[in-house]
């Protein structure tokens, strides 16, 4: 069966890469760990910004990575057993994950912060700009 795009529409015109990373967005359907992304209104030292929040208790900051790739705000958190320990019962695994966020272009990441085992990481929204330009019609001889 293939697949109808939603992009479609003669008046929607270079959409496509929008409709690639939606279909990323859709894959990326793992709950570990658990965040949060909320919305930072405007102050005297700060753009509108939004803020991610990672659960990542049990890591330290050696442990987790943030990049950016192609896009993509990408989050790892790599643990490792401790081989020196003998548990009689182990309720918390060391794991590894990594979460992916697509960003919209001009996106920009301003810092990230681990805090009492919250990951936070925040990202200033662009600045529309408004620009209008008229284009010369041109009169076939």
């Amino acid at each position: 069966m293939s697949r109808v795009p939603s992009f479609s529409s003669p008046f929607l015109l270079g959409f496509d890469e929008i409709e690639r990373a939606l279909d990323r967005v859709a894959k990326a359907a793992d709950g570990y760990p658990p965040y949060n992304v909320e919305r930072l209104p405007r102050d005297e030292q700060h753009p509108e910004r939004l803020r991610i929040t990672l659960a990542v208790a049990g890591f330290t900051r050696d442990q987790l990575d943030v990049t950016i790739e192609e896009n993509q705000l990408v989050i790892r958190g790599r643990q490792q057993d401790d081989k020196r320990r003998q548990y009689l019962h182990r309720g918390i695994a060391a794991r590894q994950f990594q979460r992916t966020f697509v960003l919209a272009d001009g996106m920009d990441v301003l810092c990230a912060n681990l805090d009492h085992g919250l990951l936070s990481i925040d990202l200033a929204r662009p600045e529309p700009e408004r620009v209008v330009r008229t284009i010369e019609i041109k009169q076939k001889a």
